[in-house]
């Protein structure tokens, strides 16, 4: 170089500062999984164009969307609060977010009210998915931040790219409690029980399926012996549920229960092994007590495996093994429960061959339940692809849990765990060890086993 010249670094800006990070935004998980993201939501909003042109009910076109349907069935057209005027067969918060829907729709100038034509209240309907898909594509975007602040920020990016996003993402609400859900596992990874607590009951008061997030803290609770905190989470998701639901009973219990009872009296419904087994000819009787039995049966034998395991298994195992659990026995498997699995597979086995399996599966059944509902897989013939796509996805959902289980009994196996780590997002579970009665248990049952 000759004496006197600028140095080419410095020619192009300068030398790299003291604190700036080598690479840039290229070099940035968040950056990737954000622009994944929302290429993926671009797809599902140009999926949907189809049924905004030419009618909420295309099954064939994959755009069906309760959001649009529901705008006419349950009153929103003509300006009814959910649950205080109109029975909605969703919990209190979910019909919030339908009523913040109405609201803004009132803010852009669409109408809700009785009398009105039928191009005022198209006009309406299609502001009222509008604006819903902007506050859904909000909620994916926290619940990739969520995963993103978690210790295996890259792995975010099989939720961004999920075909989960582009193919269900806007049939329903379900984004809402997907995403406090994940902010319940965020709070508690970074020990905040409290925060935890409030978005557990507040992800109850949306869906009903955070409660189950519940059981395998109780059971790492019992190993570790950490109640204080178990207990502080407790609290807070039954202050945070009362909080919601309280008012809305008080002002109207009739549409308060009208989700329970609805739930409760419902036969086998589409897309569960129930309903594939009723159109193979096999009706199962008293199905609610049977499905109520197996489901603890089945919450026991997790919590026990959890309990006994050698090594104490990582939260987000305990929570994917109890939901997978819930949706193979469930009455009904809407589409879009693919989202309440999502995140934790990628928490509890983050591996894309897994990934490429769930999303397989799910996107089968996703094309089969639309050619059935269309009339299309029906009968003795057609109809048993159908019945194949369901098997199929509840066969690779066990299939994942049975993947989750042998990490457990052999946690060198352990993605996560093979750089000698614990549980990394296990907040006050992370390396803690076994209580000491469950040590002397063990040492007592070892001792039995020697002398026998």
């Amino acid at each position: 170089m000759t004496p006197g010249m600028p140095s080419l670094s410095t020619m192009l800006g300068g030398v790299l500062g003291t604190h700036a990070k080598p690479g840039g935004l290229w070099y940035r998980s968040w950056f990737w999984v954000y622009l994944v993201l929302t290429a993926n939501f671009v797809v599902l909003m140009l999926r949907q164009i189809p049924c905004q042109l030419n009618g909420a009910t295309n099954y064939l076109a994959g755009c069906y969307s309760d959001i649009q349907v529901l705008w006419y069935w349950r009153g929103l057209q003509d300006g009814q609060i959910p649950f205080l005027q109109a029975d909605v067969e969703y919990p209190v918060l979910t019909g919030a977010f339908m009523e913040l829907g109405r609201r803004l729709v009132l803010l852009l100038g669409g109408r809700s009210e009785p009398g009105l034509d039928s191009t005022q209240v198209v006009h309406a309907a299609n502001l009222f998915m509008a604006v819903t898909a902007v506050l859904i594509f909000v909620l994916f975007a926290v619940l990739v931040w969520a995963h993103l602040q978690l210790h295996r920020p890259w792995d975010a990016m099989m939720i961004a790219a999920s075909p989960a996003i582009a193919t269900v993402g806007l049939i329903n609400w379900d984004a809402l409690v997907v995403a406090l859900t994940s902010l319940a596992i965020l709070a508690w990874a970074r020990k905040k029980p409290l925060w935890a607590g409030i978005w557990i009951g507040l992800g109850i008061s949306a869906k009903l399926y955070p409660a189950l997030l519940l059981a395998p803290l109780f059971i790492l609770a019992l190993r570790t012996g950490k109640w204080r905190e178990f207990f502080t989470t407790v609290a807070a998701t039954v202050a945070a549920w009362l909080a919601v639901n309280v008012p809305v009973y008080l002002a109207s219990p009739e549409g308060w229960l009208y989700f329970w009872t609805f739930n409760v009296d419902r036969g086998a419904d589409l897309g569960s092994v129930w309903y594939a087994l009723q159109l193979g000819g096999l009706s199962i009787p008293g199905l609610s007590s049977l499905i109520s039995a197996l489901m603890v049966l089945g919450t026991a034998a997790i919590l026990a495996l959890m309990l006994f395991a050698p090594t104490k298994p990582r939260f987000a195992q305990g929570a994917f093994l109890m939901v997978v659990l819930f949706l193979v026995l469930n009455k009904v498997y809407s589409p879009q429960y693919v989202l309440w699995l999502l995140p934790l597979l990628v928490l509890a086995r983050p591996r894309w061959f897994d990934w490429i399996m769930f999303s397989a599966a799910e996107t089968s059944y996703y094309v089969a339940v639309w050619a059935h509902l269309d009339g299309i897989l029906v009968g003795d013939g057609a109809g048993r692809l159908y019945w194949l796509a369901v098997y199929f996805r509840v066969g690779v959902q066990l299939w994942l849990a049975s993947r989750v289980i042998d990490d457990i009994l052999h946690p060198h196996n352990d993605i996560v765990r093979v750089s000698g780590l614990d549980d990394p997002d296990g907040g006050v579970f992370d390396r803690v060890g076994d209580a000491a009665w469950l040590q002397d248990w063990r040492a007592r049952f070892r001792a039995r086993l020697r002398s026998a």
